[in-house]
């Protein structure tokens, strides 16, 4: 991979110190919530990068399932590990936000239900891979499991409207809530999740190169008996 993800690391290390004075020194303390909505800024990338990983899964099933290349496969693999990453750090930041908040550290809210069932599905993409026979019927299966599993994204994305929910209104996207956050708070969401964006590509690149090579030694074990 040359210089680009030294290169990579370097800028998201610098995004992420940029990020972390924004969200602790820059912004202003929410006047109902207090300090701990500053987990705001880690909690939202989190959840729109999981929701990214996701749709690369989608995406890379289908073409795995149409052309039967390993590097769709590899790709759609690498997003749902790394995706399921995100996705966790995003469940537990929301956790420790609505502790103060609501009081207990989970409801069986719409939103977080919804999130809870794609945190499954996705579970399950892992372990189709994991316990399958063989790589490719594991690939085949997982494929479809990707492809299907997706279908929940939207349904997260819009839970909060479709139903009555404790979980705060969408902040960005089409069915924003307009006035929702004042200028430098939204200015620091959009940047913290370009952060979380980088840390995500510099993470997929990574374990994509690392796949490459487990798959590589799988094979020559394979021919060496």
């Amino acid at each position: 991979m040359g210089l680009v993800q030294p290169a990579l690391l370097l800028v998201g290390a610098a995004f992420l110190l940029a990020d972390l004075y924004l969200i602790f020194a820059y912004v202003p303390t929410e006047r109902v919530m207090g300090i701990v909505q500053r987990l705001f800024y880690f909690h939202v990338p989190t959840v729109w990068v999981g929701f990214l990983a996701f749709f690369i899964v989608f995406v890379s099933s289908i073409a795995y399932l149409v052309k039967r290349t390993d590097v769709w496969d590899r790709r759609a693999y690498v997003a749902g590990e790394v995706g399921m990453l995100f996705l966790t750090v995003a469940m537990v930041t929301g956790a420790i936000w609505a502790k103060p908040v609501w009081g207990t550290w989970w409801v069986w809210d719409a939103k977080l239900t919804t999130t809870f069932v794609l945190w499954l599905i996705y579970i399950g993409y892992l372990m189709v891979r994991a316990y399958a026979p063989d790589r490719q019927r594991g690939a085949r299966w997982a494929a479809i499991v990707g492809i299907v599993g997706f279908v929940d994204v939207p349904i997260v994305y819009y839970a909060a409207e479709l139903w009555r929910s404790l979980h705060p209104e969408l902040v960005t996207g089409p069915f924003a809530e307009t006035g929702g956050l004042e200028s430098s708070m939204r200015a620091t969401l959009y940047f913290s999740t370009l952060t979380f964006m980088l840390l995500f590509v510099y993470l997929f690149r990574e374990r994509t190169a690392q796949r490459a090579n487990e798959q590589a030694l799988d094979e020559l074990r394979a021919r060496l008996g």
